[in-house]
């Protein structure tokens, strides 16, 4: 087959999943080491506008952990951690406030409308859209880290308001509490909840390694299909560890929640959001509730 017809073949293959996903939710979350490489974050911005344009409504979900990192370096505060899980006293809390409903956000806009998408950044204080509190326990045990919130209810209306007038919303992970207080929340697990709420058709957690690998050293052991309850073994017993932990937490949360479609990928390929969504094959790492 010549160069025209392997592309024509392309479009063809994608013409049913088209089709199948034509005002289809999917929520994509996209945050961490994935969004350092400028090219990379183009290519992304890139295939969510043209979801947008095939008929899908796609609504983004960022983090943006090594950007606060980095800020927090540069004015002389050193990050802390414990359990995975950032340490957020209040001025940390407003760095984190400035980087991710500031200035990352609004350049994750400014790069989807570039690619011709009409984008809105959003936090989730924002019509109290992400409703949290201090989060008190962590793995069954008690622990203080400052301005760290967990997610009690979520508020879809505006984002629905958006997606529904043509718009991508773009998200950043931090909610507000009764009183008005913010908080840092972990992006993983909100994109994960926000998918199940928006009743959304799929979930892609775009992340910085190949999906979900036996070993994880060797990325030609990636497991292409897992089910819940086995993403549970393998936290339990230890062989999912790290940061691999909040992100599959976050796929559980979706697929907990009815959506059929999680998926785990690369966002350091180019274009394997559109590979994903698109062709037979797919990428990455799927979770299901059931085996196949």
């Amino acid at each position: 087959m010549d160069d025209l017809g392997a592309r024509a073949q392309v479009l063809i293959e994608a013409l049913p999943y088209i089709r199948k996903f034509q005002d289809a939710i999917v929520v994509v979350k996209y945050g961490g080491a994935a969004m350092v490489d400028e090219d990379m974050k183009r290519s992304v911005l890139q295939d969510i506008v043209l979801l947008r344009y095939v008929g899908i409504k796609p609504v983004l979900v960022h983090g943006g952990g090594p950007e606060v990192s980095a800020l927090m370096r540069r004015l002389g505060k050193e990050p802390e951690f414990r359990g995975g899980l950032r340490v957020t006293d209040a001025e940390t809390m407003d760095i984190a406030e400035m980087v991710l409903g500031g200035r990352l956000n609004k350049d994750l806009v400014d790069g989807l409308q570039m690619a011709g998408g009409r984008a809105v950044g959003l936090s989730g204080k924002d019509d109290r859209t992400i409703l949290a509190r201090k989060m008190e326990e962590h793995e069954g045990h008690p622990i203080d880290l400052g301005f760290v919130g967990e997610i009690v209810a979520i508020n879809p209306a505006l984002i629905t308001l958006l997606v529904d007038n043509g718009y991508i919303p773009v998200l950043s992970s931090v909610g507000v509490g009764e009183d008005g207080t913010s908080y840092n929340i972990n992006a993983d697990h909100l994109a994960g909840r926000l998918a199940a709420k928006l009743g959304a058709d799929k979930f892609i957690m775009l992340t910085d390694v190949p999906g979900l690998l036996d070993d994880p050293k060797d990325p030609s052991t990636l497991v292409q299909r897992i089910t819940s309850a086995e993403v549970r073994q393998r936290i339990e017993d230890g062989r999912i560890t790290g940061g691999m932990i909040p992100k599959l937490e976050g796929c559980l949360m979706a697929s907990d929640g009815g959506v059929k479609r999680v998926h785990i990928i690369d966002g350091r390929l180019a274009h394997s959001m559109l590979m994903e969504v698109f062709t037979d094959h797919g990428v990455g790492t799927l979770v299901t509730r059931r085996p196949a």
